[in-house]
């Protein structure tokens, strides 16, 4: 078999590799000086090849170099010579195999390097944490012209240990500029930041955002050597917004490298201008929004009750347009309807924005997209911004409503317009959809009106991306709304191109860009495992306490599978399936004189013995698991669902079968 001489110096390379690595010249050198110094007279100190060959075959040397030399057929292959010969046994170690990036050496990338931080006081008193201890991590999110990574987790220190690479890069979006490099020049007129935010995960696992930070990585284009180090401040969150939470020391070097620098006069200008271009845009859409605001109160003195949200702060205490937070967004293969999307929403946390002190008021804090999707929970207002921009996205006219719920309680939800006039409320926080009836005041007392089903009671106005309404009718409650969005009498527009000019993408450094959605990471199955196992021992141990035995029922667990799917169809679609053949299953399974209990339970988070404490407060549940009896058998299945950003449905459903002695 002859070898091009590629391949041939390829094939001559690994081997030399593997002697290498293997010291084996090394050792050629010991089988050497003991051969010469054992088996020659001294007069003879001549040695062949075959004799020095013989030798390292008697040791065991060459037979060892084969066994590690393995050769990998190139499944690439154009042309093969003959047939491969099946394989007569199993080789249990695998050829180490090295991942690649794909890298296009035509495009440019940003390095960014995360070099460990620093000044994190608060954890200025937290002990080393030992190995295999479980402990508070940080983790850094990053997100970039349609590009997200996620650092690997570290322990909250006072000088936490990151060090994480990660190539972000610069010509994502602009198709067609594929076959030249971007220079200098160009790259200086992309004012997408790299935004980062930290998120802390507690030893439960529950998340809190500590610092969220937009990153000027354009000073890099005029730093010597295409390098640059920055120490960034990151300062906290909400009420937070002026304190330091503490330093990242991030490096900056572009590849590959820039032929010709700018100069830092040059990126100084730019950024001056850009600054100044901003401020002129949001100083006339604030003259605007005061002009709009006070012909508003015009029509009716009373409006200035309504809760009219033209202005919303976000979690670094900026005041932005409310319209900047809503933005079509397609999910890809990650979700398939509209109603889906709003199931997806509804399985994200909810939190409220931490208040410090007692008084009962709610801390305003609207998330950024990326915020809300690192930390996986939020306020009401983030789910509904969320919700919007999917339906958007999936080609509906959507709109953000702000208004109240009962006793006054300020509250945000989502509203859909059909073609055919039809008003549908989506509730994002349980994907809960509502048709709205308006009720005519006007009609006589006789006239039966359509009851609400909606838990909604005024509504002050709604908003998306490229329209904001204020709501000017006589009655700001929902139950006599008119939807009519044309008739001026009932609501009050504002200016398409005033909302453009600072809300649409690009047009201001303070609207940041919105990320893609990233598919789950959870493998459903072995998370229903896993779950399901911590569950038969927490309900093990508990029966224990109780002096109880505990038998399980396989069979019985398994047939309550199908419950808990179709639960999971009904949240989604509201359609509900399957109900006939699962009780018929269970009818089946349970003899005469034998009594069924199940109950269902539905989480959000994966938390097993969280799960196990809040089913005991249900007395239905309590029930099942202390039952007490003759031929008591017990069953648990868990079945988890998973969306996108790693979000759960979690369903939980406890069961028991006993013989009735009454």
């Amino acid at each position: 078999m002859s070898l091009p001489p590629e391949k041939a110096s390829e094939l001559k390379q690994i081997i030399h590799q593997q002697l290498v690595k293997m010291d084996v010249h090394g050792r050629i050198r010991e089988v050497l000086a003991e051969t010469i110094r054992e088996e020659l007279a001294p007069e003879h100190q001549q040695l062949s090849t075959e004799d020095l060959i013989k030798a390292l075959r008697q040791r065991g040397i060459i037979d060892d170099v084969m066994k590690e030399l393995k050769f990998v057929t190139d499944v690439n292959e154009k042309e093969r010579t003959s047939a491969p010969k099946p394989s007569t046994h199993f080789v249990d170690r695998e050829p180490p195999v090295l991942k690649k990036t794909n890298i296009d050496p035509t495009r440019r990338y940003l390095y960014l390097q995360v070099l460990g931080g620093r000044a994190f006081l608060e954890h200025l008193q937290e002990p080393e944490p030992l190995p295999g201890q479980i402990c508070s991590t940080f983790t850094l999110c990053l997100h970039f012209r349609n590009q997200r990574f996620r650092s690997k987790p570290v322990p909250c220190a006072c000088e936490p240990d990151f060090h994480d690479g990660f190539l972000l890069e610069v010509h994502k979006d602009s198709l067609g500029d594929g076959s030249k490099m971007v220079d200098a020049t160009t790259m200086l007129s992309i004012c997408d930041p790299v935004h980062m935010v930290l998120i802390k995960t507690d030893t439960f696992g529950e998340t809190t955002l500590v610092a969220s930070y937009f990153l000027e990585w354009r000073s890099v284009l005029a730093a010597e050597n295409g390098i640059t180090n920055v120490a960034v401040e990151l300062l906290g969150v909400g009420t937070e917004s002026k304190v330091s939470v503490g330093v990242l020391n991030i490096r900056l070097e572009m590849y590959p490298q820039l032929n010709k620098m700018l100069s830092p006069e040059i990126t100084n200008t730019q950024f001056a201008l850009e600054r100044q271009k901003t401020a002129e845009k949001e100083r006339l859409f604030l003259v605007y929004a005061k002009q709009w605001w006070r012909e508003y109160l015009q029509i009716r003195p009373t409006h200035n009750v309504r809760l009219v949200k033209i202005f919303a702060q976000d979690e670094n205490g900026v005041n932005r347009p409310v319209c900047s937070y809503i933005r079509p967004l397609r999910a890809g293969r990650l979700l398939d309807t509209p109603r889906q999307a709003a199931r997806f929403v509804s399985v994200l946390g909810y939190e409220r924005a931490p208040v410090i002190g007692g008084g009962g008021g709610k801390q305003e804090q609207w998330c950024t997209l990326l915020a809300f999707l690192c930390r996986n929970k939020g306020d009401c207002e983030d789910h509904a911004n969320l919700l919007c921009s999917l339906l958007l996205g999936f080609g509906l006219e959507a709109f953000v409503c702000v208004g109240t719920k009962a006793k006054g309680v300020p509250h945000t939800w989502v509203m859909t317009c059909g073609t055919d006039g039809t008003i549908t409320f989506w509730e994002s926080l349980t994907g809960h959809r509502y048709i709205h009836r308006p009720i005519n005041p006007d009609d006589p007392p006789l006239v039966e009106q359509p009851k609400p089903l909606y838990p909604y009671r005024t509504i002050g106005c709604i908003f998306n991306h490229q329209k904001f309404f204020g709501n000017c009718q006589p009655s700001d409650a929902v139950e006599v709304c008119v939807f009519d969005l044309h008739d001026e009498s009932k609501w009050k527009s504002m200016s398409g191109e005033a909302i453009k000019s600072v809300c649409f993408p690009g047009t201001t450094s303070s609207v940041p860009p919105f990320p893609p959605l990233c598919a789950s990471t959870i493998d459903a199955a072995v998370t229903s495992n896993e779950i399901e196992l911590q569950l038969r021992i927490l309900v093990s141990e508990h029966r224990k306490d109780l002096g109880l035995s505990t038998v399980w029922d396989d069979h019985l667990s398994y047939l309550l599978s199908p419950a808990l799917a179709a639960y999971e169809l009904e949240r989604t679609t509201g359609i509900s399936a399957g109900n006939e053949e699962f009780q018929d299953a269970v009818r089946r399974a349970v003899p005469d004189g034998h009594t069924f209990k199940g109950f269902p339970i539905h989480f959000v988070y994966r938390n097993a013995r969280r799960a196990f404490a809040t089913c005991l407060r249900s007395p239905f549940c309590e029930d099942i698991i202390c039952c007490r009896g003759d031929q008591v058998r017990l069953a648990v299945r868990v079945r988890v669902f998973t969306y996108p950003e790693s979000a759960c449905a979690v369903w939980i459903m406890f069961a028991c079968k006993y013989r009735s002695v009454l």
